[in-house]
């Protein structure tokens, strides 16, 4: 680079005072003397050319320049941190992956396979948090992030997974205590259980059935696939959900088929990373590894 940033030391005393907005809290964060922290401010201030606090009725306020330096230079900081922290815990080797996912994804289908990648990889480590909400790469510290959706994310690169298949589902005691179910129109005599985030996954379903009659959009709404698979389970309703999602539950006859027919979305898994992260090696090898299981899931069923 062909000019100079203020000293690590300087823009860590000026994240400081901005967080506590205090230039005696800072001194004492950082074991420093208040005129200390006093002349690190000035001195930034005046190699920047730019104001990053001012006082107001004896009170210390961050300018509008100075707010947004100081939510970049703490992203920065954070990130020389983690980073740090990465280097000296793995001595170089492996690293640690941050990576976000739905809770419903997480607990069933992504857990429980995670060991194997372990066993594989035995140098990376898998940081895992669950993010139901739109990914923004820029403010968070995240490698990937897996999705359901449509591959309609601009600005990042993606992966098919898995997650097409979705099966009509409710419990033995609903099923047995409520009218048939035979074909798919019996379904007007009976409560949708309703995906918040996917409001039209019932509609298409029924269009794809070409059944007319029932009202797609009735019945109780939960926001997460986890939190309709619980209803399903407690007998509150029909489901449309997953089968990846749902297969022990399947198998421990929790939940049964209610209708016998299958119905291949649009929305399924996606593996979603920024270009950035391409030639990342703990991602590539979390990558092949994901997408490898992908395909074996696909195979059982």
């Amino acid at each position: 680079m062909g000019w100079q940033l203020p000293s690590l030391a300087a823009l860590r005393t000026f994240e400081a005072a901005a967080r506590h907005l205090s230039f005696t809290k800072a001194a004492a964060e950082l074991n420093l003397t208040q005129s200390a922290v006093s002349r690190h401010i000035r001195r930034t201030e005046e190699y920047l050319g730019v104001l990053l606090f001012e006082r107001i009725k004896q009170r210390l306020v961050l300018t509008d320049a100075g707010r947004a330096y100081a939510d970049d230079i703490r992203t920065a900081l954070e990130h020389m941190q983690t980073a740090t922290m990465n280097l000296v815990a793995h001595q170089g080797k492996g690293g640690i992956l941050n990576l976000a996912a739905p809770p419903a994804f997480c607990m069933k289908w992504l857990i429980p396979r995670l060991d194997r990648f372990r066993s594989l990889n035995p140098d990376i480590l898998v940081n895992l948090v669950t993010h139901a909400t739109p990914f923004n790469f820029d403010v968070e510290q995240l490698d990937a992030a897996i999705h359901y959706g449509n591959n309609d994310w601009p600005g990042v690169l993606s992966e098919r997974l898995i997650g097409e298949e979705l099966l009509v589902v409710c419990s033995p005691g609903y099923h047995s205590s409520h009218p048939p179910l035979r074909k798919p129109r019996d379904l007007k005599n009976h409560i949708l259980l309703q995906p918040t985030r996917r409001p039209n996954t019932w509609l298409n379903w029924l269009e794809a059935k070409q059944v007319r009659g029932v009202n797609a959009w009735a019945g109780p709404r939960f926001e997460h696939f986890y939190m309709i698979m619980q209803a399903a389970v407690a007998g509150l309703g029909v489901a449309l959900l997953p089968r990846i999602l749902i297969s022990d539950d399947l198998t421990s006859r929790r939940l049964v088929v209610a209708l016998n027919e299958p119905f291949m979305s649009r929305d399924v898994y996606w593996l979603i990373y920024p270009d950035s992260k391409r030639h990342d090696l703990k991602l590539a090898a979390f990558r092949r590894w994901l997408i490898s299981e992908s395909a074996e899931a696909k195979m059982t069923h």
